[in-house]
């Protein structure tokens, strides 16, 4: 979850190359005729385990090795290994009619039976899926017949479409690539029934996905995928002024992996195109309101650092304009988010006041506040292999000393970070929404989860309300209810300011200026690699 600066933006990436069909990566590609039957990306990151059932593995490489029962598009849900699906009247069985002629990467057929024991594999390892809250509301999977099968839940919750949508985990493995049964202790193979199958493998080094032949949507027209594992930044900048890659972009950290200055020379040159999504996500700094012993559990003081926080600035010289300011927790585009909340601009003054009605005093203009003898002092936690996110948490340690704020900055890995976040030990870190694809209803079902937010939401007043709200949003049936329901979580965590958004996130491209096809999912993990085609 970070960038890199202007001479750097976005650092870690999953960055997407065409390479001539050379297995060794290299050789000239952009344009040429050979080059188009290929694409490699560069990624900091090996794509580790595929196994769609746990965590670990690359998201945008399962995104075009493994698929849903129905897919999240910009005009709703609709089929994709289910050609249609059927609600009962009280919304707790869900009737799915499986796509027929569909095999996995085996030649296993996927008809009911997979379906069945995926699921159930998934539910075997409930522990690992409590950010999804299906996971616990699955009652039972029944075979109706050889392309039927039916979910039925222990209650009614609307967003069971959506989370059948996602990358993982209720997607389908060869039940044949399962070991003893199930999937939680590792698979013998990754065979899905995507646009790709995975042919090669050397850990960190790279990982080669071939087209699948028998593919039920059509042979992809990009023969070849590769995976090359490159550092981000000058590494993958002169692997493309090489010609050995041509094709990046930004991670499933929110990352890019090379800067705005430099993608502007690539493009300048007529060899390549720069193509953005809209706002998938929202950079934000999380405030610990249950931290009892720090100043951050004082709503004055989180709204003191909301007012200090000169947005534009970041959005313009961090990001070059890539990622525009953000005043609230979710963009517009957001569903249930557009819902006119009070905006809090950046404003010094307004700190200031704050603070001092709050009881906060600086004996003399520069000094650090004190209150009952103690320091106006937090720990604001960053990724330390994001340099956007060193970048930012600067500038704003050096906009709240001037409010009489002191922040120590502390870079560690993004896995520290996120168990300090769900233990609660910090006073403020960096963190990112679900995305667009998620949202507002996986961040908002992780305000109340103990491996997510639940330290940032418990200390304020309107906590049992907020919780109890969130329970009932996710349940019922009627649209209006839930809008109304939204707007009121919205507008409590809005007002207590526990969620300080920074900058809107999107999904950049750097593509050869000939490649048709570039477009998007509602995601910020995956691309729709199977659209893509020269002229």
């Amino acid at each position: 979850m970070h960038k890199t600066t202007v001479p750097g933006l976005l650092a870690a990436v999953f960055a997407i190359v065409l390479l001539i069909g050379c297995s060794d990566g290299r050789g000239e590609v952009a344009g040429t005729p050979d080059g188009a039957r290929e694409l490699v990306y560069a990624t900091a990151k090996d794509i580790n385990d595929m196994n769609p059932h746990l965590y670990p593995g690359s998201m945008a490489a399962q995104g075009i090795v493994y698929e849903s029962l129905v897919e999240n598009t910009k005009d709703g849900i609709k089929p994709l290994l289910a050609e249609s699906w059927d609600i009962s009247d009280d919304g707790k069985a869900y009737t799915f009619h499986l796509r027929k002629g569909v095999s996995f990467h085996d030649g296993t057929p996927f008809n009911a039976d997979a379906v069945k024991q995926n699921i159930e594999a998934v539910q075997l390892n409930a522990s690992k899926h409590t950010w999804i809250k299906l996971s616990s509301k699955l009652k039972e999977v029944s075979v109706m017949d050889e392309h039927t099968v039916r979910l039925t839940l222990t209650e009614p919750y609307y967003p069971t479409l959506l989370e059948l949508s996602m990358t993982r985990p209720y997607v389908f493995l060869s039940p044949k690539d399962f070991r003893n049964g199930n999937t939680k202790d590792g698979v013998a193979g990754f065979n899905g029934t995507g646009p790709y199958k995975l042919a090669e493998h050397v850990t960190d080094q790279y990982a080669r996905f071939e087209a699948n032949e028998s593919y039920w949507g059509g042979l992809p027209k990009v023969k070849r995928i590769t995976a090359k594992v490159l550092p981000a930044g000058e590494t993958t900048l002169l692997a493309l002024q090489k010609g050995e890659v041509n094709f990046v972009f930004t991670d499933d950290r929110g990352a890019d992996s090379i800067d705005v200055e430099a993608m502007n020379r690539l493009t300048n040159s007529g060899k390549y195109q720069i193509v953005r999504s809209e706002p998938m996500n929202t950079k934000m700094i999380v405030a610990n309101s249950s931290k009892s012993d720090s100043p951050v559990s004082e709503k004055a003081v989180r709204e003191a650092i909301w007012h200090s926080i000169d947005r534009k600035t970041i959005s313009q010289s961090i990001f070059s304009e890539t990622e525009t300011a953000a005043e609230t927790l979710f963009a517009s585009n957001v569903n249930y988010a557009n819902i006119g909340l009070k905006k809090r601009g950046y404003d010094p003054e307004a700190a200031k006041r704050l603070l001092e009605q709050s009881g906060w005093i600086a004996a003399k203009e520069g000094e650090v506040r004190m209150k009952n003898d103690r320091p106006l002092t937090m720990k604001l936690y960053y990724d330390v292999n994001s340099s956007s996110q060193k970048t930012q948490a600067e500038l704003i340690q050096n906009e709240v000393l001037k409010i009489g704020m002191k922040l120590e900055l502390i870079g560690e890995e993004s896995s520290s970070i996120a168990n300090r976040r769900s233990k609660g030990d910090y006073d403020l870190l960096f963190n990112q929404t679900w995305g667009l694809a998620y949202d507002p209803q996986s961040t908002i079902a992780a305000f109340a989860s103990k491996s997510s937010y639940l330290h940032a939401t418990s200390g304020i007043s309107q906590a049992k309300e907020l919780y109890q709200k969130i329970d009932e949003v996710m349940v019922t049936a009627d649209e209006k209810t839930r809008q109304a329901l939204y707007a009121d979580i919205l507008t409590i965590v809005h007002k207590e300011a526990v969620f300080i958004p920074l900058t809107n996130g999107s999904v950049t491209v750097v593509a050869p200026a000939n490649l048709q096809g570039v477009s998007f999912k509602q995601t910020q993990y995956e691309l729709p690699f199977e659209r893509m085609h020269f002229e």
